[in-house]
């Protein structure tokens, strides 16, 4: 069974930065990409940023050149640098494994930017 545990989330400024994380207790973790999406109240759940296996990232256009994915597989952690932030990044991060065909999801963190 795979569980994702994010964290990092909280209030902060516009224009402040954050870290989230992303632990995953699954022996698959370095074969499968990973990827933090991001739920604002009454929208859909839309992608931030994917990671893959290798590393290769590729970023959403509403946060490239704010965001950085990383991954560390001795820790079976993913992590999302958000610099830059702004009110309009308000929203439930949630990571995502997915693997032979099958999806994981963590809770979900909350980001709050005030303006």
């Amino acid at each position: 069974q795979v569980q994702l545990v994010e964290s990092g989330g909280g209030l902060v400024q516009a224009g402040g930065s954050l870290r989230l994380s992303c632990a995953a207790s699954a022996n698959i973790f370095s074969l499968a990409p990973i990827a933090w999406y991001r739920q604002a109240p009454g929208k859909q759940r839309d992608l931030v940023a994917r990671i893959t296996s290798g590393g290769s990232a590729n970023y959403a256009d509403s946060m490239k050149g704010r965001v950085t994915i990383s991954r560390d597989n001795a820790k079976n952690t993913v992590y999302l640098q958000m610099n830059s932030l702004k009110p309009e990044d308000t929203a439930v991060y949630y990571c995502n494994l997915g693997y032979m065909g099958r999806s994981y999801w963590g809770q979900g963190t909350q980001v709050t930017i005030s303006s």
